[in-house]
């Protein structure tokens, strides 16, 4: 089973509300869709999502680095060599991760097809149904409160709130949302690096004193700023989530060691796909350390690979794989169930998709 040919194209999808960070706003997906064809006729299908201000990338920089650099390294290997293949990716050029990501997606679901099995139970099959968050988008108090509400509705019961604009509005924020949902809504708070650390453990003290009970808060400082992020760890009770500040094993280990977050949230668009996903997790494992599951803007091909990581490791303990979830309608059929909160891994084989139904164009 040869890889014969690398393709490239794209995947579009229109989102139910914008989508706003203390970085970004966003109003559609538009991504890059890799599929790579081997000369049984077995076919793998990944996906990149541009992520100017987290990444560094953008579609014409994935669509060279797959095009010019990554695919012509890997034509021609059998998918059995999937560790090798992996090496090639990652030592072909600096950074680039989703671009990297999506053609490594597109091998493991191609290694998982030609062995008939779906991708979580050759990675570790620890289960088959995982439960995800979904994003309430930074906006001003009433708007949150109310997409909260509606959140809810439609049967989450774990809310990811983005904060990081404005330290006042976000202590505000928060507590309406917490005081609309009740006590039995989880919140998670992500400030996408838009606190500095003294402001930081100020809002999270006062969130605390004020019974925001929240289960995290994710990524309060800039992501180059670990002894900031050490800072805040120490000086508050609720357990902080390392996002932008972890890419790689490496970064792991320095976070762990300096003990700069309590938690770890990985995501397949960072760590440049699965192989240094499993890398990172296993080494917050061997730490104590639990992992979450995250993704960019990204529709269900890419979401579905993170899903089979997250339900194939046990120390994966929190999901925010919110990506369909977020889209007026994902353009992309089969793989795993998504219903509301539950995401339901499936039997068919790789990551569970009929590729003929979107190939690139």
């Amino acid at each position: 089973m040869k890889i014969t040919k690398v393709d490239v194209g794209l995947v579009e999808a229109p989102l139910i509300t914008p989508f706003k960070t203390a970085l970004r706003t966003v109003y559609n997906i538009r991504n890059i869709v890799v599929t790579i064809y081997t000369d049984n006729g077995f076919i793998g299908i990944g996906e990149a999502a541009p992520t100017h201000v987290i990444t560094g990338e953008s579609l014409q920089s994935i669509r060279y680095a797959i095009e010019e650099v990554i695919a012509p390294l890997i034509i021609g290997i059998e998918i059995d060599e999937i560790a090798l293949l992996s090496e090639r990716i990652d030592k072909c050029m600096y950074q680039n991760t989703s671009a990297k990501a999506a053609v490594e997606i597109a091998l493991y679901d191609l290694w998982a097809k030609k062995y008939d099995a779906p991708l979580y139970k050759l990675l570790g099959g620890y289960r088959s149904k995982i439960t995800t968050d979904i994003t309430i988008s930074v906006n001003d108090e009433e708007e949150m409160v109310k997409d909260s509400l509606e959140a809810i509705k439609r049967g989450f019961s774990i809310l990811k709130v983005k904060v990081g604009k404005n330290p006042h509005s976000d202590v505000n924020s928060i507590l309406a949302i917490r005081n609309a949902v009740g006590p039995d809504v989880v919140l998670r708070v992500d400030a996408n690096q838009g606190w500095t650390p003294k402001e930081a453990v100020k809002i999270i003290g006062q969130l605390e004193d004020r019974g925001a009970d929240m289960e995290l808060v994710e990524q309060p400082v800039h992501y180059s700023d670990i002894s900031g992020m050490q800072y805040v760890t120490n000086q508050t009770y609720t357990n902080i989530l390392a996002d932008e500040s972890v890419f790689s094993p490496k970064q792991a280990i320095e976070v762990i060691e300096k003990r700069a977050a309590d938690l770890i949230n990985i995501k397949l668009m960072k760590t440049g796909g699965i192989s240094k996903a499993q890398q990172i997790n296993a080494i917050a494992e061997a730490n104590g350390v639990e992992c979450m599951i995250g993704c960019m803007l990204e529709t269900k091909i890419s979401v579905s690979a993170a899903a089979h990581f997250a339900a194939a490791n046990k120390n994966v303990t929190m999901v925010d794989l919110d990506g369909p979830s977020l889209c007026v309608k994902d353009p992309i059929e089969g793989g795993p169930l998504f219903e509301g909160e539950n995401i339901q891994m499936s039997d068919a084989s790789g990551i569970g998709f009929l590729i003929e139904a979107f190939i690139a164009k």
